[in-house]
């Protein structure tokens, strides 16, 4: 007789994606002939929209005018991106401790001394510059304290120190925002069955759970079979072990092959293995895609053994499903005691994790 246990453990795992967003959006201004023209194709990205994160931004745009080119302002605003309104400073934003680390189309310029908290100066010798994109990168930057909508205003300047009429100007609008957190769970698992038979590889298809060798003799050997299905995720694998009482009928008992051997007709044995037999013919190989095998004492063809408390399959490692045969062989002498006889064979498989 055997026993069927399926386990399911649980226990939690998290994993935490953050999806910062910047939205990018532009606008036209009222009176263009007072700043020069618009600077096209205008973005800003940011490595973290998360409030008062310290993070990174990175302005890419068109210079439209072609000409002088000595400096830049960018000025960061909570009110609006139309150059006639005033620049409300975004609170707790801060490029006071800003770095240029990286600039591309026009290039050889550095942070000026007349930069603010809210806004950035950048500026180089009065060099001639070409129509094109552009892009500059500041590092250390410090968010707004406040979840919502800001705004980018950036102008070019023939002198170097964005001073006298604009050359090229433009807008920007970006948002602060809470952080997506996403989670999921997979939780620890542990699947175990037995049964005469389990056709396919799920514990639902097992079925019975009685083996009845019918009259045992002497002159020949007595075999049966069951079936054993197992797998887990748990990261150190999983062992079965066996326990039970050999055959026994009141005080008479066939002994059990406590040493691995063959089969002996006429000699008293009771033992079982877990692999394909040819003397006598019985069992199958394991299978499945899962990498358990059966342990030594139980791995042997044509080998057999009984010893309760014996780990008879072991898998080191998260495994897939797998599933094994157990052949079991009894063998009595002719001075064997008639009875009925009967064992109670148990498997006991326990998740490492």
């Amino acid at each position: 007789m055997s026993r069927q246990f399926a386990f399911l453990l649980r226990h939690r795992w998290q994993s935490v994606a953050t999806i910062g967003v910047a939205l990018l959006l532009s606008w036209q201004l009222i009176s263009p002939a007072a700043y020069g023209a618009q600077l096209g194709n205008r973005v800003l990205q940011i490595s973290s929209s998360d409030k008062s994160a310290k993070t990174t931004y990175r302005l890419s745009f068109d210079l439209s005018t072609a000409g002088l080119l000595g400096s830049m302002r960018i000025q960061f605003c909570s009110n609006s991106p139309i150059f006639p309104d005033p620049c409300t400073a975004p609170s707790g934003f801060s490029v006071t401790g800003a770095a240029l680390s990286d600039q591309s189309g026009q290039i050889g310029f550095s942070k000026s001394g007349s930069s603010t908290a809210n806004a950035i100066v950048l500026t180089r010798p009065a060099l001639p510059n070409t129509v094109g994109p552009v892009s500059y990168t500041f590092t250390n930057v410090t968010n707004p304290d406040v979840i919502g909508s800001y705004y980018v205003r950036a102008q070019t300047y023939a002198s170097t120190d964005a001073s006298g009429p604009a050359s090229d100007y433009g807008g920007i609008g970006f948002a602060i925002n809470n952080n997506l957190t996403i989670s999921a769970e997979v939780p620890p698992y542990l699947i175990f069955c037995t049964g005469i038979t389990i056709p396919t590889l799920n514990c639902n298809s097992a079925t019975g759970d009685y083996i009845n060798f019918g009259e045992l003799s002497s002159a020949r050997p007595s075999v049966g079979t069951s079936q054993i299905l197992s797998s887990t995720n748990a990261k150190n694998g999983y062992n079965v072990t066996l326990t039970g009482t050999t055959l026994t009928s009141g005080n008479n008992a066939i002994d059990p092959i406590v040493t691995g051997d063959v089969s002996r007709p006429g000699t008293p044995q009771f033992g079982l293995n877990l692999r394909a037999n040819a003397s006598p013919s019985s069992g199958d190989e394991p299978n499945g895609p899962g990498s358990g095998t059966a342990l030594i004492g139980y791995n042997t063809p044509n080998f057999f053994r009984f010893v309760p408390g014996d780990k008879i399959i072991a898998s080191p490692k998260p495994d897939e499903m797998r599933r094994f045969t157990t052949s079991y062989l009894v063998n009595i002498p002719k001075t064997q005691s008639p009875g009925v006889y009967v064992s109670t064979v148990t498997y006991i498989c326990l998740g490492n994790f």
